[in-house]
């Protein structure tokens, strides 16, 4: 995703943190992780919160994953012959098929908020990877300035909050899955962490 325009206004450490973590889960479901991901992966100390664990098994995977292996897994999960085990678009799991309405509306709220695809990405805009990129960008303001917890809250709950917690889920459990097992428990718990956050919030 590309900015129209940015603006490095100052956001909280708590809410770069959370930016941190969405650009990470971005990162690992964009493509195959090469050693220079996986080792910073298995770089990572968690704490005694749930997020914390999974973070923590997260790294213990990738310690001992191999990035031919990695892209093996990436490959078998999300591209396959003719399709991965999983479909990670909000259509898809809206909908039941891809391209649909949620996409249409997604790209109308990117128009609003400044946010582009870039050039070099030919998949549709509501994969969970370009979600999960987006909201960090809100978060930070990379697209202009930075989201309010109020716009934060309304694009989360129409654009990811309906879904991204299956697809974690569904990550989680896929046949495929040894790395990306890890990532989808933390993509679970951090959405849970995110829907109990927003909920808290004032509408």
């Amino acid at each position: 995703m590309t900015a129209s325009n940015a603006h490095n206004l100052e956001v909280s450490a708590e809410d770069r943190l959370r930016a941190d973590f969405y650009n990470f889960l971005g990162l690992l479901l964009a493509g195959p992780p090469d050693q220079m991901l996986l080792d910073q992966v298995a770089g990572l100390n968690g704490d005694d919160t749930e997020l914390g664990q999974a973070i923590q098994a997260m790294a213990r995977v990738a310690k001992v994953t191999k990035p031919a292996a990695a892209e093996r897994e990436f490959n078998a999960l999300f591209i396959g012959l003719g399709r991965g085990e999983l479909l990670p678009y909000g259509s898809f799991y809206l909908t039941g098929f891809l391209n649909e309405k949620p996409l249409a509306q997604l790209r109308n709220d990117m128009a609003v908020r400044g946010i582009t695809r870039a050039q070099n990405v030919f998949e549709p805009e509501d994969n969970i990877a370009s979600l999960m990129e987006m909201m960090a960008g809100m978060i930070v303001g990379r697209f202009g300035t930075p989201a309010s917890t109020e716009d934060q809250k309304a694009f989360w709950n129409k654009h990811i909050g309906p879904w991204a917690a299956h697809f974690y889920t569904d990550l989680e459990a896929a046949e495929a899955s040894v790395l990306y097992a890890s990532v989808g428990t933390a993509g679970r718990v951090f959405m849970e962490i995110e829907r109990e956050a927003f909920r808290m919030t004032a509408v």
